[in-house]
């Protein structure tokens, strides 16, 4: 029996691109599901700050971060928001950026780290992505973030305890260099049984490929052992 390909994922939960890569990659893990040898995968979600400098409470909408930020025209920003939301849509996610709340995103990653040591992680990923870009809730405050673990199953006082004493910030930042030794500067980044980079929320198609043509190499060097 083959050993499970590891798909190591850095990514924000603040990243557009990286909720419509998680879909795609799904969707492409489900179409191998039906295999008469499935592969085997164990995903792992890694810490990727995009945009580290931003307040908790940033006052204004999406447009205006966008529009400062990155020094982009208002009009510019509308259009490339509107793409974004399209090909959202087109991953069966309804992105609704007139209501998110743009914020920092550190203390969700060491929420997402203290999730990993429950076996919670990616139902918290998701809870976290959701609320932001679906649902216009916050995702930068204390409070707010213990609501979203307790919704998920976790323990409301522990979590809470792990976010105040900051006990996974040396976890995130651990990801972080490490994202910076494999030369990581963007996110969605996909590193797949420690072999294959894939960058970008590439389609369904091109994750269900990769992830077959591995599957069989390890089939084959296992028949071979």
């Amino acid at each position: 029996m083959s050993e499970p390909i590891s798909i190591d994922i850095w990514s924000d939960i603040a990243c557009p691109w990286c909720y419509i890569g998680k879909r795609n990659l799904e969707a492409g893990l489900a179409s191998t599901a039906g295999d008469p040898d499935a592969p085997q995968v164990e995903i792992t979600f890694h810490s990727f700050e995009l945009s580290p400098d931003t307040p908790v409470d940033f006052d204004g909408d999406e447009l205006d971060f966008l529009a400062g930020h990155k020094g982009m025209a208002r009009e510019q920003v509308e259009q490339m928001l509107s793409h974004v939301t399209k090909v959202a849509a087109g991953a069966g996610l309804q992105y609704r950026f007139d209501l998110l709340q743009h914020t920092n995103t550190v203390k969700a990653h060491e929420l997402l780290h203290f999730a990993k040591v429950k076996g919670l992680q990616h139902e918290m990923e998701e809870r976290l992505m959701s609320a932001y870009f679906t649902e216009g809730k916050h995702v930068g405050r204390v409070d707010d973030l213990v609501a979203l673990a307790a919704e998920v199953g976790l323990d409301a006082d522990e979590a809470r305890s792990a976010l105040e004493s900051a006990e996974y910030l040396d976890a995130v930042r651990a990801d972080q260099a490490q994202a910076r030794a494999y030369g990581i500067n963007g996110v969605p980044f996909f590193v797949i049984d420690g072999q294959y980079g894939v960058s970008g929320a590439q389609p369904p198609e091109a994750f269900e490929n990769v992830i077959r043509d591995i599957w069989a190499q390890k089939q084959g060097a296992s028949a071979e052992a």
